[in-house]
């Protein structure tokens, strides 16, 4: 390899490190121990000598995330929800949090309680609308913006550079949810963001048998620091083996994305004018209301994260999530095999989620195969 800098398929492709140190072997190792030994001085032969602490395959992990984000640092936590939960225990009591009305629903729903609990103020702001991330915010008093892009189960776009424009003005931080786009087609920290987020259980793991989740900051300041303590102290360390399905993932992630994509664009345009679809939700497709904005954040693929909005009543669109035969009626996203969710009777009656909406996971199946299973269950509306 040249002297120049790898370019991220390369990064992701080895890992980091194209082989271990030590044995040399191609595939990185796993590491189980939960404790390491000291030397002659009773000085850690790793810079931590317990697993709560970190091993050596969550650094890996940690470091190959870390250079896809082009982030200063990586913490993996042992689910999507235990990262986002512990970003927001940074937050001072009684701060502003300012985030959009529509996203994935375990986040809105958790701050919702902590604004309940007087833990917290809260403004959910329209997406709908530019400026309105801008009458959300509070100057002095909003100490984080949190977004999505797109956004879960919608999949509108956020610009996130004005959003990071208009978070810093007023004091605050901004973190985005990337989940959607992978590390792939969309780094938020070059666009001004400080902390990015992903459920690993998603595109970056991609094989449905990783829970995790993992916050990559801009800065190693005062309050990463915190975030750092706070995961040692409740021992909320991504385990070793999930750290390995990780980075086995992480190898082919741009490869399964660029396929997820491509396969997503297809089925957005063959049903983008479908007598028996209201709409098709991707913003990959020119009509999308902020296509513009994907185009300028999604550089590499639309990603294969799309909704349907069916010409059926709430029974009739759950019930053709189970007339599919190819794609997998279930919750989740990012695997290899497509999927397929209700989402309304997912998140429930409070959900502003539209009854018609079925959200779809697009994996790395035949495109024609996945286009004429979404037609043969579309014929029973």
């Amino acid at each position: 390899m040249s002297n120049s800098k790898p370019r991220p398929e390369t990064i992701a492709a080895h890992a980091l490190r194209a082989t271990d140190a030590t044995t040399g072997a191609v595939v990185p190792p796993i590491h189980l121990s939960t404790t390491f030994a000291r030397d002659e001085n009773y000085t850690p032969l790793l810079k931590e000598n317990y697993q709560r602490n970190g091993n050596p395959t969550l650094w890996q992990a940690e470091e190959t995330l870390a250079a896809l984000e082009q982030g200063e640092d990586c913490l993996l936590f042992p689910s999507g929800m235990a990262g986002i939960f512990t970003l927001l225990e940074t937050v001072p009591v009684g701060a502003h949090v300012a985030a959009p009305d529509t996203m994935y629903y375990g986040t809105r729903d958790w701050l919702k309680n902590l604004e309940a609990r007087g833990r917290i103020s809260l403004t959910l702001f329209d997406t709908s609308s530019s400026a309105s991330l801008e009458k959300a915010l509070h100057k002095g008093k909003t100490d984080l913006v949190w977004i999505e892009t797109p956004l879960n189960p919608t999949w509108a776009v956020i610009d996130i550079a004005a959003a990071a424009k208009a978070a810093h003005a007023a004091g605050a931080i901004l973190a985005v949810d990337a989940t959607a786009t992978a590390a792939v087609t969309t780094r938020p920290l070059t666009l001004g963001a400080d902390i990015v987020f992903h459920s690993v259980t998603k595109y970056l793991n991609g094989h449905s048998d990783v829970l995790g989740g993992a916050l990559i900051t801009a800065a190693k300041n005062e309050r990463w620091q915190m975030i750092k303590t706070l995961r040692t102290k409740t021992s909320a360390a991504l385990a070793p083996f999930e750290c390995w399905l990780l980075l086995r993932g992480l190898r082919t992630v741009f490869v399964r994305y660029t396929r997820a994509s491509a396969n997503a664009m297809a089925i957005a345009k063959h049903f983008a004018n479908h007598p028996k679809v209201q709409a098709v939700l991707y913003p990959g497709l020119a009509s999308h209301p902020q296509h513009d904005i994907a185009k300028l954040q999604m550089t590499d693929g639309f990603g294969g994260m799309m909704s349907l909005l069916l010409n059926a009543d709430f029974a009739a669109s759950q019930k053709f999530c189970t007339r599919l035969k190819v794609i997998v009626p279930a919750t989740s996203l990012g695997g290899c095999e497509s999927l397929a969710e209700h989402r309304k009777t997912v998140e429930g009656p409070t959900s502003p989620v539209p009854d018609n909406l079925v959200r779809l996971s697009i994996g790395i199946e035949n495109a024609d195969d996945l286009i004429a299973d979404l037609e043969q269950a579309l014929q029973g509306l």
